[in-house]
């Protein structure tokens, strides 16, 4: 097949492939959709893959005759400036070969040998953009066949934003009008997930460095063709549309039998079971939150400054009591976890509450601890504290009351009537919500988290584990559940001596 270096939109190849001794690169990658493409949805609905073209299936039995190693055009290096191009021929021996085999005039071989070029099989090395086989000695190359226009998967938008980013980081914002036009209407359109397109762009082109600069021209010349055949400039007709003279009545007849509808559900049932979240944020996610929760897991990075459950030391339940006078780093540091963290926490919601105070809005909090009474409150006590918080916070010419839209209060109202512990529970989530994305996040970047950040009592570093297991050296053996007899003698006496029940360093 035709050799040269694989990169599919949207893609990332760290490393090029290599097929027979002395041939080039090798197209190792299937042809399918691309995993940046169908993490985000773009594939086509329910999964199915467009339909096979027939004419394509013929164009595509041409294309493998004319690489035949013994009896298909004749295919050599050639020097490109001072780039030697493994695999590339000519328009003349192209149009030559196209004679020989089907007997046909030089004007019917030019015909069909431009088609193979305008559908992709085909492309110019020297100007890439001009898609049509011109009769001379301008030099060619076979499409690999993970670009060929029967790839099953449709292009999708998103690997269209990718090669049009890493073309104007590489080219430094140089790009053709029609081009940069995609690129403006794809980056409003796809905007929440444009730094995933840069990222990829950008490693791409890191990966690019790494190649040898005839794979790297390759490269380019394969995806600026397989986008000019599927994203053609304007003016140039697409050969991907077919009309419905194209159509078959014959194969819409064949398509209405049992076989297509269990095709039919099947595809439904996998959409409906496909995630929608992308790879790429999910490990970023993970990620994030291993980095962000590690030095407060007790298992994973023991507990400061000593484990009061395997020792007699109990500093570490007498400094991360509910109400200290100065809590730890670690305690203030999970308060920028997430503001249910902070909630929960006594120490971390009276200092939220001192800083609301300085902000003139020290009542929501005060109206989010009052329905957290009456939610946990007794039974009894239920009528008398509804009616203590809406005569407080929610009835006109309150106290402190507190600024609830007219759905919610409309909501909060009804439920008045008949009183119960959850009643206000819409209220509740209203001002919650409220705190959550305005006063918490200043919170956050205030002087008086910082301040307590700075003041925050930082314990000493210990090599003490909680389990003695993870300190222990791990012996192989011949089987993982029974050990030799000699081994488990050894074990025993060594588990007898000093120090053998002891997990401490």
């Amino acid at each position: 097949m035709g050799r040269g270096t694989n990169s599919r939109p949207g893609r990332v190849n760290s490393g090029v492939g290599r097929g027979r001794a002395g041939q080039g690169v090798s197209e190792l990658i299937p042809p399918r959709a691309s995993p940046v493409a169908m993490a985000s949805g773009l594939a086509p609905l329910g999964g199915r893959p467009r339909a096979q073209m027939p004419h394509l299936s013929k164009m595509e039995r041409v294309v493998v005759s004319m690489q035949d190693p013994d009896q298909g055009v004749k295919m050599r290096s050639q020097r490109l400036l001072f780039t030697v191009i493994p695999h590339a021929v000519t328009g003349n021996d192209i149009v030559e070969w196209l004679i020989q085999k089907y007997c046909i005039s030089e004007e019917e071989a030019l015909h069909l040998g431009t088609l193979l070029v305008r559908h992709g099989y085909l492309y110019p090395l020297r100007d890439p953009r001009n898609l049509a086989l011109q009769l001379d000695e301008t030099l060619y190359r076979f499409q690999t066949p993970y670009f060929w226009t029967s790839t099953l998967w449709p292009a999708a938008e998103l690997d269209y934003a990718i090669y049009l980013a890493k073309k104007n980081i590489r080219k430094q914002g140089v790009l053709v009008d029609h081009e940069k036009e995609h690129y403006d209407q794809l980056h409003r359109k796809i905007n929440h997930t444009w730094d995933l397109v840069v990222m990829q762009a950008r490693e791409q082109l890191r990966a690019a460095k790494q190649r040898r600069k005839g794979d790297r021209l390759v490269i380019e010349c394969q995806e600026q063709t397989y986008w000019l055949v599927n994203r053609p400039p304007p003016g140039i007709p697409s050969v991907l549309e077919q009309g419905p003279e194209r159509g078959s009545c014959i194969a819409r007849l064949q398509q209405m039998n049992t076989d297509f509808y269990k095709r039919e559900i099947e595809c439904c049932r996998k959409a409906l079971g496909r995630i929608r979240v992308k790879s790429s944020v999910c490990l970023e996610a993970y990620l994030k939150f291993s980095n962000q929760h590690g030095p407060h897991d007790p298992i994973m990075s023991g507990c400061l400054p000593s484990n009061p459950w395997i020792t007699d030391d109990d500093t570490y339940w007498a400094m991360n009591a509910p109400s200290v006078a100065a809590p730890t780093k670690l305690r203030v540091e999970r308060w920028g976890f997430s503001f249910r963290e902070l909630l929960e926490d006594p120490v971390g919601r009276a200092h939220f509450m001192d800083f609301l105070r300085k902000e003139f809005s020290a009542e929501n909090l005060s109206f989010w601890e009052a329905c957290e009474e009456l939610r946990h409150g007794g039974q009894a006590q239920v009528p008398a504290l509804v009616d203590s918080v809406y005569q407080q916070f929610l009835a006109p010419g309150a106290a402190r009351w507190v600024n609830i839209d007219s759905q919610t209060m409309e909501r909060t109202l009804e439920g008045l009537c008949r009183p119960h512990r959850y009643v206000l529970d819409d209220a509740q989530l209203h001002i919650y919500m409220l705190m959550k994305k305005d006063s918490y996040p200043r919170f956050l970047k205030s002087d008086m988290y910082k301040a307590l950040l700075a003041e925050a009592v930082t314990l000493p570093e210990t090599k003490r584990r909680v389990f003695p297991f993870m300190w222990k050296p791990r012996h192989s053996s011949l089987s993982p559940a029974v050990l030799p007899a000699s081994a488990s003698g050894e074990t025993a006496a060594a588990a007898g001596g000093p120090g053998g029940g002891d997990g401490e360093a």
